[in-house]
């Protein structure tokens, strides 16, 4: 018996029963997981992202327990493109319920800000704001027709943090966390709710071994560095996340909206 089933079977609700979800990303880590419990909830999820290969293994595994999934080959920065597909799920499904953007910015870390170059630390801040900027705002204008639904961004929490060597990433999600308190304030009143997530240092995305993309750490190094660091002494797993998400997308935190949810197991502290 699928995990489905077996809810059904014991009177439980399913979180996203009938809930149609769009993920920008969805070939990543935390997309992929995301799009898996959101399906595992009754979710059909239309998963959305440049690499066809990735969606289609992510949108094999749904399928094979049993959920619902469609992949789409989308740029999140092409305006033309993100409309068309929007366009697309509401054709297809009938509505858009929940949006999620997960979509890469470009972030470079690791060297100090007096060397590196106006390209590399502006490509954060441009490409994640447009991303979520053509993301949301398809959505909610869908949305708005059918009388709501939830549109989740993430971002690292380095808007409130003062690291070195994190280059654009900070004003890149500070920029990115605005936009969603005034969309969150501006869509409200048709029945959309806007949501952040602060999530870092997840272990399970990041590679087994180091590279020079992660400073020379690998995942187990990465995991002890943020255990230490965090308020909760471990770092945030990659279930975690996807669950808080699940949840800020169902209608059990219909309340919650224009506001960033901390999971970062305490790594980032207001």
């Amino acid at each position: 018996m699928s995990l489905r089933a077996s809810r059904r079977f014991r009177g439980m609700t399913q979180l996203l029963e009938n809930k149609n979800v769009i993920i920008y990303g969805a070939g990543g880590h935390i997309g992929g997981a995301t799009a898996k419990a959101m399906a595992r909830e009754g979710a059909r999820v239309f998963l959305a992202g440049r690499t066809r290969e990735s969606l289609e293994k992510v949108a094999a595994e749904i399928t094979a327990a049993g959920g619902k999934a469609e992949v789409a080959v989308v740029d999140a920065l092409d305006e033309r493109a993100v409309e068309e597909h929007a366009d697309a799920v509401v054709a297809a499904a009938g509505s858009i319920d929940v949006s999620f953007n997960l979509v890469k910015r470009g972030d470079v870390q690791g060297r100090p800000l007096v060397e590196m170059s106006a390209a590399d630390f502006t490509a954060p801040v441009s490409n994640g704001l447009l991303s979520t900027f053509l993301t949301a705002t398809a959505a909610a204008r869908r949305m708005a027709n059918t009388g709501g639904g939830v549109i989740l961004s993430l971002t690292s929490g380095s808007s409130k943090g003062r690291a070195p060597m994190m280059g654009g990433t900070g004003p890149a999600d500070a920029a990115t966390e605005t936009f969603l308190s005034y969309l969150a304030a501006e869509a409200g009143p048709s029945g959309v709710r806007v949501v952040g997530l602060w999530t870092a240092g997840v272990p399970e995305t990041f590679p087994a071994e180091a590279t020079p993309e992660t400073g020379g750490m690998n995942a187990e190094t990465i995991e002890q560095l943020i255990g230490g660091m965090a308020a909760l002494r471990r770092a945030p797993r990659l279930a975690q996340v996807a669950e808080t998400a699940t949840f800020l997308a169902s209608d059990r935190a219909g309340a919650i909206t224009g506001t960033i949810v901390n999971v970062t197991c305490g790594l980032v502290l207001e």
